[in-house]
């Protein structure tokens, strides 16, 4: 694998900004996903992959072309273009460390910004390797753009070594995964996999075999507006009503900052509006499918009980499904997650069946047939301006893809 060449992929992708808006009304919804969906493009025709294409909502198809006569099964890898809306993604500026001598990381934009090794303890068994971080005043995009490059870098060196066998490959990058829908514009019969590996993960040898369950609620609180000067007995605020019912939902428990494993929870992440009108996004997370409805239940409690409170002002609460746990989706079809830990062992690396506090373009494409568990990037604090990548666990995956497609034809 070309090391240098794989950091210059990743390097040139996160310089691109692809964050993505809840708020666009468009799809994909910010220009930049297109613009780097173009230059993905241009590099996988040049490289000289089959039926490159990019549609009007900015999903990148190519095909990898088999190597061998015999039968074996469509591979599909993916990834996405956009990055988390939490951290801002415009004008990232990448800092590299090579032959990384250990100890905490500090960021040059941000002197208050340190990559601290209490905090991320893997760096300890990266000593002498490359890390990637950003200057502190933005994320990296590491998340998904160490999966851009890793499956760019691997078709380049499948095309580059045509005496490895292998069935046709096909490659589908996505737009709008952070903001749950990635997938809505793909078609899995003109993808036409057996299975898919969405290159999606942190660290390195981990293979990701369940996800949380996820939906949106989004909660719309009316007040009564008024200017305040006459506002007495009249104005019914909004705000408050809204800051109130967000008081009535878990903290000590069921919160992201309480919980860990297995436990699910609610997160308002998101507040806007004003005195007349607030909407409220909350997160309803949980690996069982069935403990969103009483997650959804209490929002609705909540509400209800602000309702007294504020009787003036109206409560309405929408429940949006995002994606579901990938678990039984991928025991339909064992093949996906054991070929990927035979590739590790051959590999002469550990494999780890790991779940993942979160989700997935691979979660609604294996609900929707299509078995895809996910895989390590070498990608590190996800969605913050203290994001880092590893180069070494970058090429790592892309190694791991050439062996997963030799397993499969060798199986076929």
């Amino acid at each position: 694998m070309n090391q240098e060449r794989l950091l210059e992929r990743f390097l040139r992708y996160v310089k691109v900004e692809t964050t993505a808006r809840d708020d666009a009304g468009c799809y994909p919804s910010s220009p930049g996903q297109m613009e780097l969906g173009r230059l993905l493009k241009q590099e996988l025709e040049t490289i000289g992959l089959a039926n490159v294409s990019q549609d009007e909502h900015g999903i990148v198809l190519a095909t990898v072309p088999a190597t061998t006569p015999k039968n074996v099964p469509v591979v599909a890898f993916n990834s996405h273009v956009d990055t988390s809306p939490e951290t801002s993604g415009a004008g990232v500026k990448p800092q590299i460390v090579r032959d990384y001598r250990g100890g905490d990381i500090r960021l040059p934009g941000d002197p208050k910004k340190v990559i601290r090794v209490d905090d991320n303890p893997e760096l300890k068994s990266l000593l002498g390797t490359t890390i990637i971080t950003t200057d502190g005043t933005t994320l990296l995009g590491g998340d998904d753009k160490a999966g851009l490059a890793v499956i760019v870098e691997t078709a380049a060196y499948l095309i580059e070594h045509p005496e490895i066998a292998h069935g046709d490959v096909r490659i589908c990058f996505t737009c709008d995964e952070e903001i749950g829908h990635g997938v809505d514009h793909v078609d899995l019969k003109q993808l036409g996999a057996t299975a898919c590996y969405t290159l999606d993960g942190p660290g390195a040898d981990k293979i990701d075999v369940e996800t949380f369950s996820a939906d949106l609620a989004i909660v719309t609180v009316r007040g009564v507006n008024i200017h305040p000067s006459i506002a007495k007995g009249r104005m019914t605020n909004a705000v408050r009503a809204a800051a109130a019912l967000i008081d009535r939902l878990p903290r000590t428990e069921r919160s992201p900052e309480t919980t860990d494993g297995r436990d699910g929870f609610l997160h308002p992440y998101q507040i806007d509006g004003g005195v007349a009108e607030v909407k409220i996004r909350i997160l309803l997370r949980d690996f069982e499918t069935a403990e969103l409805a009483r997650l959804a239940e209490r929002i609705e409690k909540a509400a209800a009980d602000c309702k007294k409170d504020f009787p003036q002002a109206e409560f309405d609460v929408r429940i949006v499904p995002q994606y579901r746990n990938m678990a039984e989706g991928l025991a339909r079809e064992p093949r996906a997650v054991a070929y990927a830990e035979k590739a590790l062992l051959r590999l002469g690396r550990q494999p780890e069946r790991t779940i993942i506090r979160g989700g997935t373009d691979g979660s609604r494409f294996t609900e929707l047939g299509l078995p895809t568990p996910n895989l390590s990037t070498g990608q590190h604090n996800p969605h913050s301006p203290l994001e880092w990548a590893c180069l070494e666990e970058m090429e790592q995956a892309a190694e791991l893809l050439v062996e997963i497609l030799k397993v499969w034809a060798e199986e076929a």
